[in-house]
């Protein structure tokens, strides 16, 4: 189930500079340096191709040998499959690269071009095409998203239900309380009469025959329906399909043209895409036909291709990562304070929700120091049974995104993501601290 794990980033200040990306052990000084002229001198994006590069050289090499030791030692230890990191600064990729597997079968290397699922960090990317069609004039954050899509919805409160509540998790919907309806393919195509996996579009007729389990605002619950249903906003309004619509509008003015929505089934696995790995070995039944077929967890327990615009897209850690770093390049200085502005109570409203909130797509903990302009750590995590990840952006200008073909530790079952994040955030100190010193 893809999950958004709320108490992760710590949200330290620190100062620093950036770095390079790695072109490999034992490469003559001069070849670098010329490699990294090229780079400087080049208008196409570092992340077009998928290529390790070298930006302009910032950082020394036992700083990149930090994040090298970091990787290496912490998928021996977890027993972790395969993963890939690439670090940011102000806005520039300066480190990218590969580790383990991506296919254990195959003898399959993880290089830095490799792709990943990466789950619910789908869930900014498709906030930030909300965010453009509100600039267009679209749509406003107070649009219903009744009167957008035309539904009608069997619970008179789905009438209150706005974009703003959609992208803030408090549409009304509970999947403690009640389920996640994106992860009952089967059962809710069975009720309509139709063929296995549901789409996307039934999930929608038939929660709109549901009742909400609470007020729309009333509270944050975490809901991969609320923007299951904002991607199908984004189609209405922008009369393409979404992954059109955020290929076109969000990715490309990034320089990103790799990443794609993913699919299922192995037979459709992507070019360079990574296998990934269950943390169980027990199947589980397949959502396609035949129906309760017995399949690896990854490949066949959900509909991947219904769950686009809250969980389904894939990419490099280079991709993800260039989309956190330049989010500040797509969207204009008003955009960014909605998204990152603490929601009107009750939202997080508790004390012990204070130090952190979600805003629109992203998680958001204020940090204290001397940066008026961004005065906040931004995070998402994603999660699948076969998959983890993290994208992370600093107030200090440092981002990264660390992708896993894997979800938990074998040593102790608790999420890669959650295990790596205080350590990626202790290198990068580091890193500052040593760059800072006369």
């Amino acid at each position: 189930m893809l999950n958004c794990c709320v108490a992760m980033v710590f949200g330290r200040p620190a100062v620093g500079r950036p770095g390079r990306w790695p072109f490999g052990n034992g490469m003559p000084r001069a070849i670098l340096l010329l490699a990294a002229l090229a780079v400087f001198c080049s208008a196409a994006p570092a992340v077009s191709r998928g290529e390790d590069r070298v930006a302009p050289a910032r950082i020394s090499e036992d700083d990149l040998n930090a994040f090298d030791q970091l990787m290496q030692d912490f998928l021996k230890e977890h027993q972790g499959v395969g993963g890939s990191l690439a670090v940011a600064k102000d806005g520039e990729i300066v480190y990218a690269k590969g580790f383990g597997m991506a296919d254990v079968d195959a003898g399959e290397k993880v290089r830095a071009e490799s792709r990943f699922r990466i789950a619910s960090i789908s869930k900014p990317i498709t906030a930030a095409g909300v965010l453009l069609l509100v600039r267009d004039q679209k749509l406003t954050l107070d649009s219903k998203v009744v009167e957008l899509l035309g539904l009608d919805c069997k619970d008179p409160r789905w009438s209150r239900i706005t974009i703003r509540h959609l992208l803030q998790h408090s549409g009304g919907w509970d999947r403690d309380v009640s389920y996640d309806a994106m992860f009952r393919s089967v059962q809710i195509a069975e009720s309509l009469g139709k063929t296995p996996p549901a789409t996307a579009e039934q999930v929608i007729e038939y929660m709109s025959q549901q009742p909400l389990d609470f007020d729309p605002g009333q509270r944050y619950a975490y809901s991969n329906f609320g923007y299951c249903l904002l991607g199908r906003v984004i189609e209405r309004l922008s009369k393409l399909d979404y992954e059109t619509f955020t290929k076109q509008r969000v990715l490309a003015p990034m320089g990103i043209r790799r990443m794609q929505i993913g699919r299922t089934l192995p037979a459709h696995r992507a070019a360079n895409e990574v296998r990934y790995y269950d943390d169980s070995a027990e199947t589980r039944s397949s959502v396609f036909p035949p129906v309760g077929e017995q399949v690896p967890g990854p490949y066949g327990a959900w509909h991947l291709e219904a769950m686009d615009s809250h969980g389904a897209w894939i990419g490099s850690a280079s991709e993800v990562c260039l989309f956190g770093a330049k989010l500040g390049e797509l969207l204009r200085p008003e955009e960014i304070q909605h998204s990152f502005a603490r929601p009107a109570q009750p939202l997080w409203s508790d004390p012990d929700q204070q130090k952190y909130f979600y805003g629109f797509g992203w998680l958001v903990r204020p940090v204290q120091h001397s940066n008026p302009v961004a005065p906040h750590n931004t995070w998402h995590t994603g999660s699948l049974p076969g998959t983890g990840t993290l994208l992370v952006r600093r107030w200090d200008g440092f981002s990264w995104a660390v992708l896993f073909n894997k979800r938990n530790s074998a040593i102790n079952g608790e999420r890669l993501t959650s295990l790596i994040d205080p350590k990626l955030h202790e290198v990068a100190d580091q890193v500052k601290s040593r760059a800072a010193a006369p």
